[in-house]
C-alpha cells in the first residue's frame, strides 16, 4: 500500500513540483492542503484546486484558518502593538505557524505517514514548518525536496514541463507574500543594501490624492468600527481599514533583522492596515493604560513578537503572556481619529468613556486641583532627596558636571 503523504501547498513552483514527484517518482499517495490564513483569493484557490489534481494529487483540501490566526495570535499582536525592530508588523511570517498547524492536523486526521513543504534551507520558513510538524504530529516524517535535493527553479521548471505541467513559473524580479496583516515583498533591489523598492514594486499603487480623516472603534483593545459603521466579524473590520488606507500607500516599509537561522535578512512590506490600527490602538493607550500598564505590556509584548517570529509560538509562556496582554485591555474602549494623507497618516484625537487624561485632579500645565502649591513643593523635595543626598557626599562630581555646563 502506498504511503500516504501531505504537501502543504500553496500552488508557486515548490510545492507543485513537490506533488509531481513525490507521485510520480515516490509513489507515494499525495494530498494537497492548502491552509489559508486570509491571503488567497477565492480564484486563486480554484485554481489550485485544480492544478493540484492535475499534479497528481489524489485529493485536495483548503483549511480556512483565518479566524484560528485572529482569535489565537493577531489580536495579541494588536493588544501589544507589535512592531518587530519597531519597524515590520510581522506579516505573513506570522501566518506560517498556522498554516502549519492545520497542515498537522490534517495529516493526523487522515492517518498520513509524511507530511513535505517547499521552504529552502536559507530561510525561516523551515524552521516555522518543521518546529511544528514536530511537535503537532511527531514522529511523522518530514519530507523536504527543495531543500534536501539542493533544487534550482530551472530543475523544477523543466521536471514539470517534461511531465505535461504547463509550468508557467516564471522568474519575476519580486516575489510577494500576500496575507491578511499585510504583504512581504523579496528579490530586486532589496538584495542591494543601498537600494530601496521604487514604486513600480509594491502591488497596491497610490490612488487617492489630499486627505481625509478615518475613525477606528476599539471595544476592549479590539478593532469594532470603521468610520461608525460596526463589524462583529474582526477579520472584515481589518479589510475595511485595507481598503480604505492602502490607495494612500500607508504601511510601506523596509525591515532589516536577524533571522531565526542566524544571517540578517532584508524584506520591503506593505501593511495598510496593520500599521494604522497599530498606531490608533497605541493612541488609544496612552489616554486609557496607567504608566506602568503601559511599561509592562509594552515588555512583553517585544517577547511576545520575538517569540512569534523565532517560531517560539508553542512555548507555554506565549499563553501566559497572552493572559496579560488580554487582561491589560479591559478599559481600552473608545474612537480613534486619524488623518490619511499620501504615504503618511497622523493621529488627530481620542474619543473615550476610559480617557484618563480627563480627570479632577488636574489639566497638565494649567491648574491644579487635586493638590496645593505646598503639596507641590513637598513633593519635589521629597523626590528629590536621593540626589541631594549623592552630591553632599560626591560634591566634586557636583563641581565637575558645572563645569562642564
Amino acid at each position: 500500500m502506498a504511503k500516504k503523504v501531505v504537501v502543504a501547498y500553496s500552488g508557486g513552483l515548490d510545492t507543485s513540483f513537490t506533488v509531481m514527484y513525490l507521485t510520480k517518482e515516490k509513489g507515494y499517495e499525495v494530498y494537497a492542503a492548502c491552509a489559508d490564513t486570509g491571503g488567497f483569493s477565492p480564484e486563486q484557490l480554484k485554481t489550485n484546486e485544480e492544478n493540484a489534481y492535475k499534479l497528481g494529487a489524489k485529493g485536495y483540501v483548503t483549511l480556512d484558518v483565518t479566524r484560528e490566526y485572529y482569535a489565537k495570535s493577531l489580536k495579541y499582536m494588536i493588544f501589544g502593538n507589535v512592531l518587530r525592530n519597531g519597524t515590520y508588523p510581522i506579516s505573513v511570517s506570522s501566518e506560517r505557524i498556522f498554516q502549519a498547524m492545520a497542515i498537522a492536523r490534517y495529516a493526523k486526521e487522515i492517518g498520513a505517514d509524511a507530511i513535505a513543504h517547499g521552504s529552502t534551507g536559507a530561510g525561516n520558513d523551515q524552521v516555522r514548518f518543521d518546529m511544528t510538524f514536530l511537535v503537532m504530529a511527531p514522529g511523522t516524517e518530514i519530507i523536504t525536496l527543495t531543500r534536501d535535493m539542493a533544487l534550482t527553479r530551472q530543475f523544477e521548471v523543466d521536471y514539470l514541463n517534461s511531465h505535461g505541467f504547463p509550468a508557467d513559473f516564471k522568474k519575476l524580479k519580486y516575489s510577494y507574500n500576500v496575507g491578511l496583516w499585510g504583504t512581504s515583498i523579496c528579490g530586486g533591489e532589496i538584495l542591494d543594501s543601498r537600494q530601496g523598492l521604487p514604486e513600480s514594486a509594491y502591488l497596491k499603487q497610490v490612488a487617492k490624492s489630499g486627505s481625509e480623516t478615518v475613525s477606528l472603534g476599539f471595544n476592549g483593545g479590539e478593532l469594532c468600527s470603521v468610520n461608525g459603521v460596526q463589524y462583529a466579524d474582526k477579520i472584515q473590520a481589518i479589510r475595511a481599514v485595507e481598503a480604505i488606507a492602502a490607495p494612500y500607500g500607508i504601511g510601506r516599509d523596509m525591515h532589516v533583522g536577524d533571522t531565526i537561522i542566524g544571517i540578517k535578512g532584508r524584506v520591503g512590506f506593505e501593511a495598510a492596515a496593520p500599521m494604522l490600527i497599530i498606531a490608533a490602538h497605541k493612541f488609544l493607550e496612552k489616554f486609557t493604560l496607567s504608566k506602568w500598564q503601559q511599561y509592562w505590556k509594552d515588555q512583553v509584548a517585544n517577547w511576545y513578537g520575538m517569540f512569534l517570529h523565532e517560531s517560539q509560538y508553542l512555548e507555554p509562556v506565549m499563553r501566559d503572556i497572552e493572559a496579560m496582554l488580554e487582561s491589560s485591555q479591559r478599559n481600552v474602549n473608545g474612537t480613534v481619529t486619524m488623518e490619511l494623507r499620501p504615504y503618511a497618516f497622523s493621529t488627530v484625537g481620542v474619543d473615550s468613556p476610559d480617557d484618563i487624561v480627563k480627570n479632577k485632579l488636574g489639566e497638565y500645565g494649567e491648574m491644579q486641583k487635586g493638590w496645593t502649591s505646598e503639596d507641590a513643593k513637598g513633593f519635589i523635595k521629597v523626590t528629590s532627596t536621593a540626589l541631594r543626598a549623592y552630591y553632599a557626599a560626591h560634591p566634586e562630581e557636583a563641581s565637575s558636571i558645572e563645569k562642564e555646563l
